[in-house]
């Protein structure tokens, strides 16, 4: 299968799983903003859970099919058309040689992705087809998908399907979301950071029961935060540290930034918190202007929150592979203790 783009957009990017397992040599995680959309994505044709998609930022976004394919799109609401025919996101279909795909601007959300059977089929750099735009390698050529780019897929999921019926799925938490996308204000999980004591208590209090703005200042390094100035108890010098993405640094404007898929891999701001992983894909389908007001909870809670979110993907898995879906679409998720 080999699709042409047609529209330009520099955040438009090939993305899988990313590299988590490099950040101990400085090698950014990567990858995709929202991983549970991409996997959806994926299981609704078959793919393995880490098969390359597309992740798309800028639209509306098209493509011109060169060859049969059998697609899938996943995350922010929106519509996607082929050949005079719309659907909704979460939802799988057939293209013919020529046909076009349109993405249309989302009303909320932030990010599509979008899987083509067996997979993009990009070099695999460091265990990863991912584009690490901010180092410039990874995905396609290292840099976001640009008119008339061209792209093919490995063999596997449902390539061989001459026509794949059109189905959806409508994960509950995502439309759950959506209302909250809806009222402007979206409630994230975190744990406390390394650093929390040594803020005072003016700070904690508004970091918990204030709302933050998110600015225009935002890309896949990170998120930077207006609100409620978090002020630290003393002045204080730290040496770099490990980040991850989900730590929320806080530098001498008190002002919160938030690391995400490409953050650095150390730095040296206090830490106040640092979002669970079952909330990083809320954040990615953030879009400036939206507020965000932080709860804190223990590690119980993080962990049971990411079965949770394990668990849901394991049962759309399952049910599309009772549909049919081969059976490489169940989920390669970690275990968690």
């Amino acid at each position: 299968m080999t699709i042409e783009i047609l529209s330009n957009g520099a955040l438009n990017l090939v993305q899988d799983l990313g590299r988590p397992d490099h950040v101990g040599i400085g090698v950014s995680s990567s990858g995709a903003m929202d991983v549970p959309a991409l996997i959806l994505a994926n299981s609704m044709l078959g793919n393995p859970a880490d098969a390359a998609g597309i992740e798309i930022s800028i639209f509306p976004f098209r493509l011109r099919f060169l060859e049969a394919a059998n697609f899938a799109s996943a995350g922010a609401s929106t519509t996607v058309a082929v050949r005079g025919r719309s659907w909704p996101s979460w939802w799988t279909a057939h293209a013919d040689a020529g046909d076009i795909l349109t993405i249309e601007p989302p009303p909320d959300g932030g990010r599509v992705y979008l899987a083509m059977s067996g997979g993009i089929d990009v070099p695999c750099v460091l265990g990863s087809r991912s584009t690490d735009l901010k180092s410039g390698f990874g995905g396609f050529e290292g840099r976001g998908l640009l008119k008339g780019d061209r792209l093919s897929s490995l063999h596997g999921g449902l390539v061989g399907a001459a026509s794949l019926p059109s189905r959806g799925i409508a994960p509950q938490t995502r439309i759950a979301f959506s209302d909250e996308l809806k009222r402007g204000t979206v409630t994230i999980r975190t744990m406390a950071g390394a650093e929390l004591h040594r803020f005072n208590k003016q700070a904690i209090a508004a970091f918990t029961e204030s709302d933050f703005r998110l600015t225009p200042d935002c890309n896949r390094q990170g998120y930077r935060l207006e609100g409620e100035v978090l002020a630290l108890d003393a002045k204080v010098e730290l040496l770099s540290h490990g980040i991850v993405p989900g730590t929320i640094q806080v530098p001498p404007s008190g002002q919160p930034i938030i690391q995400m898929a490409e953050a650095n891999t150390c730095g040296g701001y206090p830490k106040i918190a640092t979002v669970i992983e079952a909330d990083l894909w809320r954040l990615a389908q953030l879009r400036p202007g939206l507020r965000v007001r932080f709860t804190l909870v223990d590690q119980q809670a993080a962990l049971a929150a990411k079965r949770a979110l394990d668990e849901e993907l394991a049962r759309f898995a399952n049910a599309l592979a009772v549909a049919g879906v081969p059976a490489p679409a169940l989920l390669k998720h970690k275990e968690i203790p």
